[in-house]
């Protein structure tokens, strides 16, 4: 891991993510606490610059999507603890998946969108395991 990446990763964990973190609860009306997987981040510096928007945003809006009245936000209370997010390299590692208070999701950040999910993804995959 470089400085670019050790810088990236500071702002990220001093800023970007407690602040992620904070306007979901607010959303979810709970505690949600995402979990990054930095050891996956630690070598890629692109896919470091894509957290933020392509990962975090996503979920957010997300729960924006799902959490419009108290039902679905007691579902989301009663049913997600954390976000785990991981980076890989290749193709055939993508995916996400919602079980046991956990939704995984591993991407291939570096590539932006095109290497994520939209947040009609994350939203269709939540709504099937609440």
């Amino acid at each position: 891991m470089g400085l670019e990446e050790r810088r990236k990763i500071k702002e990220l964990q001093d800023t970007n993510i407690p602040a992620r973190t904070k306007e979901l609860g607010e959303i979810c009306g709970s505690p949600v606490g995402y979990d990054i997987q930095w050891d996956s981040f630690a070598s890629d510096a692109e896919a470091l610059k894509f957290l933020d928007n392509v990962a975090c945003h996503r979920v957010n809006m997300a729960m924006r999507q799902i959490c419009t009245d108290d039902l679905a936000k007691e579902a989301i209370r009663d049913s997600l603890k954390t976000i785990r997010i991981s980076n890989v390299a290749e193709e055939g590692q993508r995916g996400m998946t919602f079980g046991g208070g956990v939704l995984d999701m591993k991407f291939s950040y570096a590539k932006g969108l095109s290497g994520a999910c939209s947040d009609r993804d994350i939203a269709k995959t939540l709504m099937a395991g609440l």
